[in-house]
């Protein structure tokens, strides 16, 4: 049944017209209803409207469904409980950083709602955590639009070589960028405070 829909849905979308680009969005938000990935969407926003509209569009949808996703886990606290495992395998070595988790919005297979809720964690205000997610969106958004076809179409041999590159990035990323940091040393600290 989801399987019919999730090809329907391109199809319907391609015939609408001028609505398209309103039911490619709403296409967005109902992704995680139909166990979509978030590659699948964007390529499909490529085949339908080319790279740079489908791109814009993909990066509205999934900053839409980031905002949505922040409102339901205000409403339904016991949401976020549903990630809480994941959360705890996840984050063994520590939080993430802004940096790490933009890091990960490219890996196709990443959990998108999971990431949503790191970004919500690092962040004060609502206005914070839109800024991240449509920031976190850009990249992922034109990337899949423009080349996903051909992350699913590459041999595995060359899978292993772009997820090794991405794991590079991730775990090489440091821990400044978006964070303030202060880092005082210990002799300093006692010094001063003696």
């Amino acid at each position: 049944m989801i399987e019919h829909l999730s090809e329907a849905i391109p199809v319907y979308i391609e015939q609408s017209g001028i609505l398209a680009p309103i039911l490619f969005i709403l296409f967005h938000l109902i992704r995680p209803l139909l166990f979509l990935p978030v590659l699948f969407v964007c390529m499909v926003g490529g085949y339908l409207f080319g790279v740079f509209y489908g791109s814009v569009f993909s990066i509205i949808g999934l900053t839409l469904m980031c905002i949505i996703f922040y409102f339901i886990a205000q409403k339904f606290p016991n949401v976020l409980s549903r990630f809480a495992k994941m959360n705890q395998k996840m984050l063994k070595n520590g939080p993430l950083t802004m940096n790490q988790i933009m890091v990960l919005r490219l890996v196709p297979f990443a959990h998108f709602h999971l990431l949503s809720l790191y970004v919500m964690e690092q962040t004060s205000s609502f206005k914070e955590y839109t800024k991240y997610s449509f920031l976190g969106v850009i990249l992922p958004g034109i990337i899949f639009t423009s080349f996903g076809q051909l992350l699913i179409d590459l041999p595995l041999f060359y899978s292993g070589i772009l997820l090794l590159f991405l794991c590079i990035i991730f775990f090489g990323v440091k821990r400044r960028g978006f964070e303030k940091q202060t880092s005082i040393q210990w002799k300093k600290f006692f010094k001063a405070s003696s």
